[in-house]
């Protein structure tokens, strides 16, 4: 084949057709690797950025009050708004789960909206704790 393709002038011909195979053939091999390993990325992305105890610590830290006030900076504001999203993600340690996304997505969506009444509603300690919080 290769001395007819030289015998005739396309040896080019074939090199091109070569070229266009081996390029389409890594193209899918990319796109396929890609499709395979996707829901592993997608699993560390869904991964909590923070444990219910770190979060909690900004309870501490006095932030949610700061929020309340109409005190907290920018910066405190996207801790506390990581900090539900994170809770959220979390499996509670006690108590329904719908409950518990509920609980998290008010406090978040009150964050996301700068609503200081909506997340003093939502931010009820007792309610969360006597639900969630395990002895």
């Amino acid at each position: 084949m290769l001395a007819d393709a030289r015998a005739s002038g396309s040896l080019l011909s074939l090199l091109q057709e070569f070229a266009m195979k081996f390029s389409a053939a890594c193209i899918f091999a990319i796109c396929a690797a890609g499709i395979a390993l996707s829901p592993f990325t997608r699993a560390q992305d869904d991964k909590p950025k923070m444990t219910i105890k770190e979060a909690m610590k900004l309870h501490k830290d006095k932030i949610n009050d700061k929020f309340i006030k109409g005190t907290a900076t920018d910066e405190e504001k996207k801790k506390l708004q990581e900090a539900y999203e994170a809770m959220g993600k979390n499996k509670p340690p006690k108590g329904d789960e719908k409950d518990w996304k509920a609980k998290t997505d008010a406090l978040v969506k009150a964050i996301k909206d700068n609503d200081k009444d909506a997340y003093a509603k939502a931010v009820n300690c007792m309610a969360c704790h006597s639900a969630h919080k395990p002895k």
